[in-house]
């Protein structure tokens, strides 16, 4: 009954999406990267938050609060102000430049070198770290629900194998042949299902700690475990409530901003007013966050009492612990495609980075908008059976969502930096922007290999302190080189009128409105 549900629905989300695109023109560079830019507000939301909602969030989040308690939350809760910053400040500039992928911006303002430097970095950060993490958390996901070993007869190690190849085969298809409106509204239905079910699991969690009483186990749950209640880390839990305000910012900058499998949705707005309004319905929906993504794991903590062998286990354990049988079909077919989502939302980006910045700009340039997708295929296909060959292996790394964004750091920082110093810069020539992306690389390069083999050496550093002074010190570098090496003419954003670029009249009350609900939050839970 399970495996039926679980089909049935997957099976649903596949024709509606089939349904929805066939229609939309994607032999163009617009109709298959962006959409046709006639994404409205509400499919950008959906699409945004099931992007970020994957298995290694729900699963690695949940296990961090299963360990470290509600101190964790700052991963949700302050990515909903750093979207008010992308929806005020960046998103006008990329859409008055009518930019299908953000290093395109690099080229106007820097040169080509920038922008092809920095498109790699970018694919090298999602086969390497992202793809394989995406889809070895979900494999683990979906094997623990099912118990796949003892349904097939196999290994645990042989049962990741096969969920990783199926979920990369069907992720490769929505991604590499259907382009972005394909993942854009499977997104949106995933969305809705991970939602309800999402909501479900802390409901059904808190019905058995209270004995059928949500707000009875609510109350046990906090009065017996007084300490997973603290919305300020202290310095010995996974993010300390300072780095707040040194790199736990800089990251969400990074990811909401300038990430390209994030911002893609937004670039693909039918005007900026629709922009704005989904990046803020998605950064309002992000607050609720939590009850998803953390809550969970304080309600395994209690009902396991501390005892499971790993926290990443924490998440499917009570999923199978606490949902009926007949929804367990229902909620693994949604937890599958908010890993899909993940899965071809990185996979879609990174076709669109190669496609356009490198085939198109070094490798053909004569080639016509129908060869330069073909070819973006071809490579995302490559992409999708590296990564799945590669994301088996990372089953001894540790905390997943720790290892995953302790390693982003690699291409985070640096791409952040000189995306920033372009748009609030008009002399700083291309010269420091290449230097600011290979020194900021070997740097976090250096510390990583320092904390692998003498952790002593920044024992007192968070690695998001390090982010913080590796930002500062790459822009600083940069501005040295503008000073004694400045562009002989000013940089000049030109507008493309691609899209209508009028801004929401509601952005900066709605901007303001949801920053203060996040300080209030901490308020409260200090």
């Amino acid at each position: 009954m399970q495996i039926l549900t679980f089909l049935g629905f997957t099976i649903l989300v596949a024709v509606i999406s089939y349904l929805a695109t066939r229609k939309t023109a994607e032999d163009s560079s617009d109709g298959y990267f962006l959409g046709g830019r006639s994404l409205t507000a509400g499919v950008i939301a959906g699409s945004l938050l099931l992007t970020n909602l994957s298995t290694e969030q729900i699963v690695g989040l949940n296990g961090a609060a299963y360990t470290s308690g509600l101190s964790v939350m700052v991963w949700e809760t302050l990515a909903a102000i750093a979207m008010v910053v992308t929806a005020l400040f960046l998103l006008p500039r990329y859409l008055k430049g009518g930019l299908t992928t953000v290093p395109g911006f690099l080229a106007k303002r820097f040169d080509v070198t920038t922008k092809t430097l920095t498109s790699v970095l970018f694919l090298s950060g999602y086969v390497v770290v992202l793809l394989p993490v995406i889809l070895y958390s979900g494999s683990l996901a979906i094997s623990g629900m099912f118990d796949i070993p003892t349904l097939l007869g196999v290994t645990h190690t042989e049962s990741i194998w096969i969920c990783v190849w199926g979920i990369g085969i069907i992720g490769s298809i929505y991604a590499v042949f259907g382009g972005l409106k394909a993942v854009a509204v499977s997104d949106s239905i995933n969305a809705i299902g991970l939602l309800i079910g999402g909501i479900l699991i802390p409901i059904f969690g808190l019905m058995m700690i209270g004995d059928g009483s949500m707000l009875d186990g609510l109350s046990v749950l906090t009065s017996e475990n007084p300490e997973k209640f603290k919305s300020m880390g202290g310095a010995n839990d996974p993010v300390p409530f300072y780095t707040i305000f040194t790199g736990m910012m800089l990251v969400q900058l990074f990811y909401w901003g300038t990430n390209q499998q994030i911002i893609q949705r937004a670039l693909g707005a039918k005007d900026l007013k629709e922009g704005q309004k989904g990046l803020l319905l998605a950064s309002f929906i992000k607050i609720l966050g939590p009850l998803i993504v953390v809550l969970p794991g304080l309600i395994a903590f209690h009902l396991f009492e501390g005892n499971l062998e790993s926290a990443d286990s924490a998440y499917p354990e009570l999923v199978r612990k606490v949902l009926p049988s007949a929804w367990v079909g229902f909620f693994a077919a949604v937890l599958f495609g908010a890993i899909l989502s993940s899965f071809n939302s990185v996979l879609n980006s990174s076709v669109t980075l190669f496609g356009i910045d490198v085939y198109k700009q070094h490798m053909n340039k004569e080639a016509d908008e129908k060869k330069v997708v073909k070819y973006g295929k071809t490579f995302g296909v490559i992409l999708a059976i590296a990564a799945m060959f590669i994301a088996p292996l990372i089953a001894n790394a540790g905390s997943l969502f720790d290892y995953l964004q302790k390693i982003n750091g690699i291409y985070s920082i640096p791409i952040l930096t000189i995306i920033i110093v372009g748009y609030l810069t008009k002399y700083v020539p291309a010269i420091a922007a290449k230097i600011g992306l290979v020194s900021g690389c070997l740097l976090y390069i250096v510390y990583l290999l320092i904390d692998i083999y003498a952790p002593a050496t920044f024992s007192s550093l968070h690695f998001l302190d390090i982010m913080a002074i590796l930002f500062a010190l790459n822009v600083a570098i940069m501005l040295l080189i503008g000073k004694i090496k400045p562009r002989k003419e000013p940089y000049v954003q030109v507008y493309t009128k691609q899209v209508d670029i009028t801004p929401w009249k509601y952005v900066n009350i709605t901007g303001l409105i949801i920053s203060l609900i996040v300080v209030l939050i901490y308020i409260y839970f200090a």
